[in-house]
């Protein structure tokens, strides 16, 4: 397709853009930029000051034209703060709608796991329908609408657990993790005298990033792999330590990320390293691990893992 060599340079701009103040996690910095390109939403987990901010902030400054929100969230935070609310004016005896931070392409969630779980609940309907009702009124949301969610781990102090519906809306929980000591050290000289997101231009315009997201549609996909995908997410199913398997969005959201992924590659078709490379970031956040399972200490991601060692895989 046409189009497609243009969404590849957009991809390898925006990635490169970002690149240049996230140091050391370009695996999970693909995989969120993917899901960018995917039309989803992603989660970022990790402990403090891993870069999980500054991340999301790299990646609104590189778009130009997108608005960008950004909403603290803590245990006071309401819904209204999020979504908006209708205030009556005085002087037309009307209320008029006051659009919240929902209503912007790039939104930053931030320390999403410190708000209530009401609160939380808030962004439901906008992450799976784009759109918000609000005092009985329905809001359509923007088509680039992209929620970048960052939490500290649940153990942690003054936190909330995600609703199981919610963590479906994601279509990747990922974790940056710790970087190296050289690459610590060069973060220390980027730092010196001002951080590098503050002077981070823009590298793809909004209607780049639209197209961007068309093409991504169109990465080829055979029903080889297809199949390959409903295997591993069926697989979930079957298997003794889960207590809630993955759903057919699950099967949805691996396709599209590696549809999204392979323009990344520099391909237009998807191949199973993909699918692989990516199964376990869409996956194990949307399962839920028997408390028997849980004690022995078997996560989501080791569940998807096994998985992925036990079928074969499409030639």
């Amino acid at each position: 397709m046409s189009e497609l060599p243009s969404a590849r340079r957009t991809a390898s701009l925006l990635e490169n853009a970002v690149r240049t103040v996230v140091r050391g996690q370009d695996a999970a910095l693909r995989n969120i930029l993917a899901c960018l390109a995917a039309g989803g939403h992603a989660l970022v987990e990790d402990v403090p000051g891993t870069g999980k901010t500054t991340l999301a902030k790299a990646i609104a400054r590189s778009v130009g034209g997108a608005g960008f929100k950004r909403v603290q969230f803590t245990p006071d935070l309401l819904p209204g703060d999020i979504l908006g609310v209708s205030i009556f004016d005085p002087r037309t005896q009307e209320f008029r709608f006051r659009p919240g931070p929902v209503f912007a392409d790039i939104l930053l969630a931030d320390e999403i796991n410190r708000a209530s779980p009401r609160t939380q609940s808030a962004l439901l309907e906008a992450m799976a329908e784009r759109q918000a009702t609000i005092d009985g009124e329905r809001h359509d949301l923007d088509g680039l609408f992209f929620v970048i969610a960052t939490q500290n781990p649940v153990e942690f102090r003054g936190t909330y657990p995600l609703p199981e519906a919610q963590m479906d809306r994601f279509m990747i929980q990922s974790r940056l993790g710790y970087v190296t000591a050289e690459e610590e050290r060069a973060i220390l000289s980027d730092q010196i005298h001002r951080h590098p997101v503050d002077t981070l231009e823009p590298v793809v315009n909004r209607d780049e990033l639209v197209a961007l997201l068309e093409a991504t549609r169109g990465v080829r996909i055979s029903d080889e792999l297809r199949g390959y995908i409903v295997d591993i997410v069926s697989s979930t199913r079957t298997r003794d330590e889960v207590q809630l398997a993955a759903s057919p969005r699950a099967s949805l959201a691996l396709m599209k990320m590696a549809q999204a992924l392979s323009l990344f590659e520099g391909r237009d078709f998807v191949v199973p390293e993909t699918i692989q490379a990516v199964a376990a970031d869409v996956i194990a956040h949307r399962m839920v691990i028997s408390p028997e399972a849980k004690l022995s200490g078997v996560t989501g991601r080791q569940v998807v893992e096994n998985i992925l060692l036990e079928l074969p895989v499409p030639v």
